[in-house]
């Protein structure tokens, strides 16, 4: 008995705070993963996992997190990513969600036929997603589940080529000027930036020859593979 109430007394120290933050409701729970349930996948079918995608199904997972908007309302996010760093992304968006972190929209980019596009002028928040990088014929690094856009119409991916600049989402423009202030707005240093360099991961908008504001991608992924 006195060893199981010593072991009993270390997971709560180890775990307390996250079981703290575990929310239960409705029969969901929040800040957990699982491969993916057939319902998920029959949503992602055909569309973020693509016909011809080479990434096993058995190597993704499915987070439910919570998280605020700008206007403090407490909303439902879900996210599919690599398993190699969904526990960091757990770790990530509790300390977010913590803090209050305000993130617009985060929901299966299935809901937008994974029209990258689409989901970024709507300011949805995603992971996984089997499809070329933006601008390019190589593959992203989204097509591994390893890398994630935050926020991406207020952090818009920037390249600049022969004269000519280019902005993804289209209707990002705006926000190019890093200098002003607005909503959703990922800048070097602030929490979320520190949270995810934390974690080994990489920002965008550290970048030289392009800027992508929205993206974090870990180091950890297949060669070959772009954002």
């Amino acid at each position: 008995m006195k060893a199981y109430l010593m072991l009993l007394a270390v997971l709560m120290l180890c775990f307390g705070d996250v079981l703290a933050q575990a929310y239960t409701g409705s029969g969901s729970s929040y800040f957990c993963q699982q491969e993916i349930p057939d319902t998920v996948f029959e949503r992602m079918l055909g569309k973020s996992f693509a016909e011809g995608c080479t990434i096993p199904r058995e190597e993704l997972r499915y987070l439910r997190v919570l998280h605020y908007n700008k206007e403090g309302q407490e909303l439902e996010g879900e996210l599919v990513c690599h398993q190699s760093i969904v526990d960091d992304l757990l770790d990530i968006f509790l300390e977010l969600y913590k803090a209050k972190y305000p993130i617009e929209r985060m929901v299966l980019i299935d809901e937008y036929d994974a029209d990258d596009e689409a989901s970024m002028q709507a300011n949805n928040t995603s992971a996984f997603n089997y499809r070329q990088a933006s601008g390019m014929r190589t593959l992203s690094k989204h097509s591994t589940g390893m890398a994630i856009d935050i926020n991406p119409l207020y952090n818009p991916l920037v390249k600049h080529r022969n004269g000519h600049t280019r902005v993804y989402p289209s209707t990002a423009t705006p926000y190019i000027d890093r200098t002003q202030d607005f909503p959703y707005k990922i800048e070097k240093g602030d929490l979320c930036y520190r949270l995810f360099k934390q974690h080994g991961f990489r920002w965008g908008g550290d970048w030289r020859n392009s800027k992508d504001y929205q993206h974090f991608e870990s180091h950890s992924c297949h060669t070959g593979i772009t954002r």
